[in-house]
């Protein structure tokens, strides 16, 4: 069962991933067009690499290519967060903050993984998502901080988003099979580093963490809204147009 934790993860990594590359050639500036696409280029990586591990583990034959391609909708088992919609760029770039904020801590927790592929991947992916911290942050800094109509935007993605924060930290009983194999580290473990730097950020950029906030939950039982299914279904049309088909 340990490679259903793992699945979790990569599917946050290329849902995430899938996200940010649809800004390619829509972004507001050129230096963006050119860093979402990178940003999503390492999300993508990671979670190509997860799924080679978990189809492996797993033993029936599944690549990368077939859990990426070949899985519908209810398989999936992202968080929610990752799959909300692109909207304007202070949710973009909120919901990126939110998500690396988590990973980051995470990765190198995982670097005492038991699992020797999961420890390499952890190593290269903790240095990229600090990155992540660091862009994303700096825009929310940036819009929070910045004029009437910007602070108002990342105002709105906070009341947005922040709903969906709390399932980063919750242990599906999958995820709770590799945490007992030393695999992955509990998620709760990085709730308060991630408290820290969200707040450090939010308070540069004059932002109020909102409290008492309903937290919904589902993405790792496979109930996703439908934003999820129509992305799946652009992502997924060639490789269903084609099956098996290599270039």
């Amino acid at each position: 069962m340990g490679h259903e934790g793992l699945l979790e993860i990569a599917d946050d990594c290329l849902v995430l991933g899938h996200r940010l590359s649809e800004w390619c050639g829509h972004a507001p500036m050129l230096e963006e067009d050119l860093a979402l696409p990178n940003l999503a280029l390492d999300l993508i990586g990671v979670a190509r690499g997860l799924y080679e591990r978990a189809g492996a583990i797993e033993g029936a034959g599944r690549g990368e290519d077939d859990l990426a391609y070949f899985r519908g909708e209810r398989e999936f088992r992202n968080c929610l967060l990752v799959e909300r919609p692109n909207g304007d760029f202070a949710q973009t770039m909120l919901r990126q903050l939110y998500f690396s904020a988590f990973m980051e801590p995470f990765w190198r927790a995982a670097a005492g993984s038991s699992d020797e592929v999961v420890r390499g991947l952890a190593g290269k992916a903790a240095k990229e998502v600090a990155y992540h911290i660091r862009h994303a942050g700096e825009w929310v800094i940036r819009l929070g901080d910045g004029t009437e109509e910007s602070a108002a935007r990342m105002a709105r993605a906070v009341a947005a988003l922040h709903r969906y924060t709390g399932e980063l930290f919750e242990s599906s009983p999958a995820a709770q099979a590799a945490e007992a194999a030393g695999m992955l580290p509990p998620r709760a473990e990085m709730r308060a580093e991630w408290d820290q730097v969200i707040g450090t950020v939010f308070a540069e950029a004059g932002l109020t963490m909102p409290q008492g906030v309903f937290m919904h939950s589902g993405g790792r039982a496979g109930l996703h809204g439908e934003d999820l299914g129509h992305m799946l279904a652009e992502m997924q049309s060639v490789a269903r147009a084609h099956p098996g088909a290599v270039w």
